[in-house]
């Protein structure tokens, strides 16, 4: 062979390959467009209220959650499973009821082991298996497995059972809310240092920072954990959107520490809000929430990107709701009670969704969503099937985002922080409750006292703020909601399918 014709199939080789390479790279970049990247932003106690995107009466600002909104969908009428934090946060994870699980009511503690197995269909498996890298930063109050040794935690042994197992390639967060001792971060297994002192704030000495006593990291300060966090969500946006790791995207759940107690709003935001330290660390969420929108154009991938921005039930009286009504804030958006109760300022809470050039921006909505329908609109986003396990309580959203009036849903199971029911069908709600069901006036235990009946029948089309009960003029709907939902805890599913079994006895009637 001429040297000639050596050098003519090597170009041709070259040029092979080289073609080959950009039809591969081609169809990468169409594969990863099919498959958006998706962030799922979970603030704490973050009232209804308090985002202007959500209630337009806000006197606290919240430009870039405003943003977001402008780009996307805000539902109007979105729901948690729970007025609580831990089982709202396994209701979203799994697309299940958290009532069906073994928390019959309350939350874990900082010190819990893990409530959600290792089988149990979550979000992380579901994007670990449509090939997405996953992720876990922030407070998961979901329980972890400490090492022990007579009953205390061994921090120099590695943690078992975190959300390792329930589908994420890596995590870093702290165990439970950010009052609940230890305060120590963990990394994928791995407590990043071992306590050197206990510390703790009472609520005298400070009514909006205070944090129980306990074992607390030299690598933690409490007040600089939310932008902490942010730095470590930012990190890893802009590593799993780097060159080497371009052709896979990724799926990142963030949920927030706070505004949740402690309150401690750092300067800029310090005394900003001219309300109260909770309105002044609400704007600091929005700037942090700001900051990574942010590093998502920066790194070219802002239209390939779903971002889901919630709480996980409404506002605490810890945020001082008295303060804040002086002020004409109401957390609540004009809803009845908060976080804890059965009522609607308990669990209903801000949902904005953004996809660029697959949802219209500006969208406000009225369809009835509950935090439950992420699991099957990320199964439908990823082309996944729907199986009988995991997200057996949701509703895909697609056609919500689409400009449809409703997803399908048409009942929604509420749950309070002492386990009392609520059910909603359309207008109709039926509190399975003499009181609040929480924290609010009237607690159950007080409104037993006062002979106030044992269910509460609300019209929330004439009656938003739940102040008439129409049990006694309502029999035959009182009749027809109970009827529902005992069938659907039954079913152990809302959505139509195959029977599941709940991991306890459940009685509706406390």
């Amino acid at each position: 062979m001429s040297a000639a014709v050596a050098l003519r199939k090597s170009i041709a080789s070259l040029v092979s390959l080289l073609l080959l390479t950009t039809l591969i790279a081609a169809a990468n970049a169409a594969d990863r467009a099919k498959r958006p990247n998706v962030i799922v932003i979970l603030a704490d106690d973050l009232g209804l209220g308090d985002v202007t995107a959500c209630n337009p009466e806000s006197k606290i600002k919240t430009p870039r959650l405003d943003g977001l909104a402008a780009e996307g969908i805000t539902f109007l009428d979105a729901h948690t499973p729970s007025s609580v934090c831990t089982p709202t946060r396994y209701g979203l994870l799994t697309g299940r009821y958290n009532w069906r699980s073994r928390l019959a009511n309350g939350v874990l503690s900082g010190t819990s082991q893990h409530l959600i197995p290792s089988d149990r269909p979550t979000l992380g498996h579901l994007m670990k298996g449509a090939g997405y890298h996953t992720a876990m930063i922030g407070k998961w109050h979901l329980g972890w497995d400490w090492t022990k040794e007579g009953g205390k935690i061994d921090f120099s042994q590695p943690v078992a059972n975190g959300p390792d197992i329930n589908g994420f390639d890596q995590y870093y967060g702290h165990c439970g809310s950010l009052d609940m001792p230890p305060y120590v971060w963990v990394d994928t297994g791995r407590p990043t240092a071992i306590p050197t002192r206990e510390e703790g704030v009472t609520p005298q000495q400070d009514p909006y920072g205070w944090y129980r006593k306990g074992p607390i990291g030299p690598d933690f300060e409490i007040e600089q954990v939310l932008p902490h966090l942010f730095d470590k969500a930012i990190t890893y946006v802009k590593e799993r959107t780097a060159p080497a790791n371009a052709d896979q995207p990724f799926f990142l759940y963030l949920p927030l520490p706070a505004p949740h107690t402690p309150i401690v709003p750092l300067p800029p935001f310090k005394d900003a809000s001219g309300l109260n330290p909770y309105a002044d660390f609400v704007m600091q969420v929005d700037h942090h929430v700001g900051q990574l929108l942010d590093t998502l154009k920066e790194a070219g991938v802002d239209d390939d990107t779903i971002v889901f921005f919630t709480s996980d039930n409404g506002c605490s009286p810890q945020a001082n709701f008295p303060v804040l009504l002086e002020k004409g804030h109401d957390p609540s958006a004009g809803f009845r009670g908060h976080k804890a109760d059965i009522y609607e300022g308990g669990h209903r809470v801000p949902l904005v969704v953004r996809w660029p050039g697959k949802i219209d921006g500006g969208q406000t909505t009225k369809a009835l969503a509950c935090l439950t329908d992420i699991y099957p609109t990320l199964a439908a986003i990823t082309q996944q099937p729907r199986k009988a396990a995991g997200g057996e309580d949701g509703y895909s959203l697609l056609p919500v985002f689409a400009g449809k009036e409703t997803s399908g849903r048409d009942t929604l199971i509420s749950h309070s922080i002492s386990g009392h029911f609520a059910i909603r069908q359309g207008d109709w709600k039926l509190c399975l409750a003499h009181g609040s069901g929480g924290w609010s006036d009237p607690k159950e235990n007080v409104a037993i006292k006062q002979g106030l009946p044992a269910m509460q029948l609300f019209n929330l089309a004439s009656d938003p703020a739940e102040q008439e009960n129409l049990v006694d003029a309502n029999p035959e709907k009182v009749k027809v909601l109970l009827a529902l939902l005992q069938t659907q805890v039954e079913q152990g599913r809302c959505t139509p399918g195959e029977k599941l079994p709940n991991d306890r006895k459940i009685n509706v009637m406390h």
